[in-house]
């Protein structure tokens, strides 16, 4: 068991003068205090000089096997007033659960007595039988047999069906002919004709029975081995459901009033109602469950990125981050519950105060420029939108307004239709992509070439929203267009020309290092902030939905 003076570290740097918080972070989206800041450069310093252990993080070019890691830091003071912070790091690092001067995990997992280590291996030797029944050689056989009796039936039968077609046409023909017969002749050939018709009815029956009698023989003992296959799949589900719960029963969590509650309880409510995978594992419970154990009072958290950035996400080396909503939002709700926060900067209205000018104006249509940080139409929290304001100037207007939209923090050109008929014939230039749009941005290095196209396909990380992930699997095509417009003190004015119109496309595509990687200046999601994000909606053409004549408009940034 830990001790609260393994894991406390005093600041090396000065702190005189530096004024605590009033109120503890709002951990999903803040302002690092400066505590934390010194916290994090100490750390970081540490982590560049340490040789206890080792772990690839993809700093020194060897990106194979590379793995970045989020690091948390919480400011802590003592009961003697002593300040302090503690470190921790989110799920493993350099393949283990406990290093010196970190704080430990909820519950290890990886401990020699740990009930994981036995129930694991039991699933293992099930997964191990599956997989052996899966590839038993019988299986592929007795598949193969089937297909090749089914086949063959269908070929033997369809023989035999055309054979009795041509014998039924020729005992037509004898029918015919056999009327000129006396009556009793013509009733012995009716007769004939009868038994040859059953006769071969007969044959077919016959047939199908001598195919059935040797398919069946496959498919039951094919059934057999699927049946157990099948059980062995349940009973592994069985074990794996009951393991998982039992483990996330294992993960309690404090707070400052000693209320405990492990993951099945907290996550009870979310959609699945099952916590996500890695729940309880990231640094902020890990600070704050060791901080409320040892009587250590909390009073500001930051987390921040350490590494090459993963395949799939944008993280960049050194970034401060906030918690991630998915794993972290039902636990940290409890664990923070009581204790006075910074405002949630969700809640505020961003558009407040600000000006949405309308350059072009027609019976049909109306062109606005959407300040930064305006959203295009009403959030959760926040109704203030483009749509509000233009629901606002047209009251008369009818239909759904909103044709197209552009992420909060861009700025630029929207096209507002006044009308129904409007809105469906502009809807269809986009869907169709026969819309002309150019953003320009300014991104944090200088790009080399002078145009190219980036395809990255994305989907929302669902642990995460609204960031986006790249994900060839299941993402959706993405296709961006980008021109050099200049360069200078370590930027790139770029011409962006989207293809498709995914969320935050042009965000990512700069910022993956499968991209450009370059984020845009001011991206809080995928890059740093600054005063803006220099990402603007410069140019926008279509038909009419009138007329039909071809508009173009454009409108310059204020970056």
């Amino acid at each position: 068991m830990y001790c609260a003076q393994q894991c406390f570290t005093p600041f090396s740097a000065s702190i005189e003068g530096i004024a605590l918080p009033e109120r503890f972070t709002f951990p999903f989206y803040y302002e690092p205090h400066r505590l934390c800041e010194l916290a994090a450069s100490e750390l970081q310093a540490h982590l560049e000089q340490q040789q206890s252990w080792q772990h690839n993080f993809g700093l020194t070019g060897q990106r194979e096997g590379a793995i970045g890691k989020m690091f948390g830091l919480l400011v802590v003071q003592k009961a003697d007033g002593e300040l302090g912070y503690l470190k921790a790091f989110s799920g493993k690092l350099a393949e283990q659960n406990l290093l010196p001067g970190f704080v430990p995990p909820v519950f290890d997992m990886l401990t020699q007595d740990s009930f994981f280590h036995g129930e694991q291996q039991a699933i293992n030797q099930l997964t191990a039988k599956l997989e052996s029944l899966q590839q038993a050689p019988e299986l592929a056989s007795l598949s193969d047999e089937l297909n090749e009796l089914n086949a063959g039936k269908a070929a033997a039968v369809a023989e035999l069906r055309g054979a009795i077609i041509e014998k039924r046409k020729a005992r037509k023909a004898r029918r015919v002919a056999g009327e000129q017969l006396d009556a009793q002749a013509f009733e012995a050939l009716q007769q004939q004709l009868g038994r040859e018709s059953v006769a071969e009815k007969h044959r077919l029956r016959q047939l199908n029975e001598l195919w059935d009698s040797q398919i069946a023989e496959r498919e039951h003992r094919l059934s057999a081995l699927q049946d157990e296959i099948e059980a062995l799949r349940q009973q592994r589900a069985s074990q794996s459901n009951a393991l998982q719960r039992k483990l996330f029963a294992q993960y309690r969590f404090l707070n400052q009033a000693g209320e405990v509650k492990d993951l099945n309880t907290l996550f009870s409510l979310s959609p699945k109602g099952l916590p996500p995978a890695g729940a309880g594992e990231c640094a902020a419970p890990k600070l704050l469950q060791f901080a409320f154990a040892n009587g250590l009072k909390p009073i500001a958290m930051a987390e921040f990125w350490w590494g090459a950035s993963p395949k799939s996400e944008v993280k960049q080396h050194k970034q401060f981050y906030g918690a991630c909503h998915g794993k972290c939002e039902p636990i940290l709700a409890h664990m923070l519950s009581g204790i006075a926060l910074d405002d949630n900067p969700l809640l505020n209205n961003p558009a407040e105060g600000k000006e949405l000018s309308i350059i072009y104006q027609d019976e049909a249509i109306a062109v606005v420029n959407k300040p930064a940080e305006f959203l295009s139409v009403p959030g959760k929290h926040v109704t203030d939108s483009v749509y509000s304001r233009m629901r606002q100037a047209f009251p008369k207007a009818t239909g759904p307004l909103i044709v197209h939209r552009l992420d909060m923090s861009t700025s630029g050109l929207m096209v507002i239709a006044l009308s129904s008929e409007a809105n469906t014939a502009l809807v269809q230039q986009f869907i169709g992509r026969s819309v002309e749009k150019r953003y320009l941005a300014r991104v944090t290095g200088e790009v080399l070439g002078d145009e190219g196209e980036i395809k990255l396909p994305l989907r929302v990380d669902l642990d995460d929203r609204p960031r986006q992930l790249v994900c060839f699997e299941y993402g959706k095509h993405a296709h961006t267009y980008w021109q050099v417009k200049s360069r200078g003190e370590g930027t790139t004015l770029l011409a962006l020309f989207p293809k498709t119109g995914r969320t935050h496309q042009l965000r990512v595509h700069c910022a993956h290092q499968d991209g450009l990687g370059m984020p845009i200046i001011g991206d809080d999601l995928y890059g740093a902030k600054a005063n803006r994000l220099h990402l603007h909606a410069q140019y926008l053409a279509f038909n009419h939905p009138i007329s039909g004549e071809r508009v173009s408009f454009s409108c310059d940034p204020d970056f």
